[in-house]
């Protein structure tokens, strides 16, 4: 009986339920209302940057697509004499330093002989001794200053972007041991 009872009350419920909603209409006058009230904000678009033009002058500049700057019996080859000269004199200089790249020596030690400064520099197990106007490194290094720490160079570089070799300075510094190493 309870649950005949119950399949007769959800249908009275859903009746019940159904003729306490207000009709359509007035949703709809609703609706009708509210949207004349409506007004859209648009925020103002922002002010355009103004457009500057820029003039690229190349002239006087090297083209970085010219491919004869790297071919030594053109024209267009602005270091190949120096560069040229370069090479040979290191070939005639056959020395050992000459062979590695300043970033693989130590600079172990500074004496002085004869009253002349001398540099000991240590790369691949090789010690060599060093003075004033000798070349070591890659890059032409001339070995221009010894000091009590560090030895200054200065190399011969090119410089890609014009094609011509400049000065670098660089400085190879002494290598201490820290105590209980």
């Amino acid at each position: 009986m309870n649950t005949r009872r119950l399949i007769l009350t959800i249908p009275a419920a859903a009746l019940l339920l159904l003729s306490a909603c207000s009709p359509l209409d007035d949703v709809q006058e609703w609706m009708k209302a509210e949207s004349q009230n409506i007004r859209p904000s648009i925020p103002a678009l922002p002010k355009a940057v103004e457009y500057r033009t820029v003039v690229f002058d190349a002239l006087g500049r090297l083209d970085p697509f010219d491919t004869t700057r790297l071919d030594p019996s053109s024209q267009g080859f602005g270091v190949a004499e120096e560069m040229n000269e370069l090479l040979q004199a290191r070939l005639l200089r056959n020395n050992v330093l000459e062979k590695y790249p300043l970033e693989s020596m130590e600079l172990i030690g500074i004496m002085n002989i004869n009253r002349q400064q001398l540099a000991a520099i240590k790369v691949d197990n090789i010690v060599q001794q060093v003075k004033v106007g000798d070349y070591i490194g890659l890059d032409f290094g001339l070995v221009t200053a010894i000091r009590d720490t560090e030895i200054t160079l200065n190399e011969k570089v090119e410089d890609l972007a014009d094609g011509i070799l400049t000065d670098r300075m660089a400085t190879l510094y002494l290598q201490t041991k820290e105590e209980g190493r």
